[in-house]
């Protein structure tokens, strides 16, 4: 009783926050699903972590609705036909995501826009007009920047307006990312650069290595996780190697016996999370986006996330007696290797009834971006803020973890204002990225509003509102503060012209 009231006390809350915490409250009493007390105990530690899913989970965490089908078809329970102008497409998608579930009770992924609006286009300035409404519409009533749209590869008229309209709303949401391949032009991606040193997006996706992954169309939702659309995640749970790495007294004890064992207990819970979802929430067998062919169960499945690969290295490497730091050591790097590899081959193979038969009954690794009440414990595989060596050594070092991360990893890049004029060689660094095997790369301009936090957009002059104690439209900015305090998510190297 009293947290519930504390809730419908916060004056620092809106209307819908306050109507999302009692609802994640309530499911909090239930006690339903089956854990053991080895995996309890991990939780407890705050070693394992499901990013608040709740007790009960009655929806997948992440959707990702086949939206040009939608498009295509018109949906039956919304009573919505196929759009014939620029208007009806734009109107039929909002209507659409009203009805999207997901962990935050708003869509993660909203297609990839430019294709599903660029047949409508015809008056351009109308156009711009439409898609300056839609943007506008979707940052006022999805008040969370875990919402994510893609671009590309291929430059369309729609996909110009958006990155311009983008630039000039400068709005946290909807999350952006281009899909960039050979096949972008110079004018899709340096335009995208121009956007996102204003306004931190978009990110750029390595499109040839996500096809290849997922066989493909994908989608990039959430902070830059990669899904396959018209599926989607029933679940992700984190493990914070850091911490494990606190109770290991060797090298060999966490490579041997305490990795494994968390690895084995984390994959366990994310089968009974999925179980409950599939087998007794009923998601599966009612909802709309299932029974009219937009979501395709087979092609869910559950991500298991890591934080903290560079504070795990660095005490592991002192309880050797050697103060060898990642990202600025190749033994410490080569022994976080060794740590990744283990466990996506232990990912690889785990077969599980709740993971979808598209990934061959499979879960997938997730480099996890953290979340603002961690402290001391870097995102996924990034090396530390106030760490970062020079823009090669950093590509260098970070690209060879990408490709085991299918379901996402990222670095973000803070350039400063002289880049403005020379766009082409961050396009430059962004191909020989890509080239070196990473998989998304994303950046911002140093006096940029909009900024990137951990994978998630908000923006600086909300955040100075939340410190005076005045609500915000946005529940990702209280994230966003936390993970400013605790991590100096704010505070990146800043990549300067010489």
């Amino acid at each position: 009783m009293e947290q519930a009231l504390n809730i419908v006390r916060d004056r620092g809350l809106t209307q819908e926050q306050k109507i999302a915490g009692l609802a994640r409250l309530a499911e909090s009493t239930i006690d339903i699903l089956k854990i053991d007390e080895e995996t309890q105990r991990y939780r407890d530690m705050g070693i394992m972590c499901d990013l608040f899913e709740g007790n009960a989970p009655y929806r997948p965490r992440y959707i990702v609705p086949d939206y040009e089908l939608f498009m295509q078809k018109g949906c039956e329970f919304l009573g919505l036909t196929p759009a014939t102008n620029i208007w009806e497409a734009t109107n039929n998608l909002l209507i659409l995501y009203k009805h999207v579930p997901s962990i935050t009770t708003m869509p993660v992924y909203l297609g990839n826009l430019d294709y599903l609006l660029e047949p409508y286009v015809e008056d351009e300035e109308e156009a711009r007009l439409a898609i300056r409404l839609f943007l506008k519409h979707i940052d006022a009533t999805i008040t969370d920047s875990f919402c994510h749209a893609n671009i590309g590869p291929l430059e369309t008229k729609a996909g110009l307006i958006i990155l311009e309209v983008m630039k000039e709303l400068q709005l946290p949401t909807p999350n952006l990312t281009l899909k960039y391949d050979e096949t972008t032009s110079q004018k899709l991606a340096i335009q995208s650069i121009d956007t996102a040193l204003t306004t931190a997006k978009p990110s750029f996706a390595n499109n040839r290595m996500f096809t290849e992954d997922f066989g493909g169309e994908y989608g990039i939702v959430s902070c830059y996780n990669g899904l396959k659309v018209g599926g989607g995640a029933n679940t992700l749970v984190r493990m914070r190697l850091g911490r494990l790495a606190q109770d290991t007294d060797s090298v060999e004890e966490f490579m041997e016996t305490a990795l494994p064992h968390l690895v084995e207990k984390t994959l366990g819970y994310i089968d009974e999370r999925s179980r409950f979802i599939i087998e007794e929430s009923g998601f599966y067998e009612t909802h709309f986006l299932v029974r009219e062919g937009f979501l395709k169960k087979e092609q869910f499945t559950g991500l298991l996330g890591i934080v903290g690969l560079a504070e795990c290295t660095n005490t592991l490497m002192k309880t050797e007696g050697r103060d060898l730091r990642f990202g600025r050591n190749r033994e410490a790097d080569e022994l976080a290797m060794e740590i990744v590899k283990a466990i996506s081959s232990m990912i690889e193979n785990h077969r599980s009834e709740y993971a979808g038969a598209y990934f061959d009954n499979k879960h997938l690794f997730h480099s996890q971006v953290g979340i603002e009440t961690d402290k001391n414990e870097s995102p996924g595989c990034r090396i530390p803020v106030g760490e970062e060596p020079e823009m090669f050594e950093h590509v260098v070092q970070s690209a060879p973890f990408h490709k085991y991360f299918p379901s996402g990893i990222g670095d973000i890049f803070v350039f400063d204002r002289t880049y403005e004029n020379n766009k082409e060689s961050i396009l430059d660094i962004i191909r020989g990225a890509f080239g070196a095997g990473m998989r998304f790369y994303s950046l911002y301009g140093s006096d940029c509003d909009v900024v990137r936090v951990t994978g998630y957009l908000v923006k600086r002059s909300e955040i100075e509102k939340l410190e005076r104690g005045e609500a915000v439209l946005r529940d990702t900015t209280v994230l966003g503060k936390g993970a400013a305090d605790h991590s100096g998510a704010l505070s990146r190297r800043l990549r300067q012209e010489k």
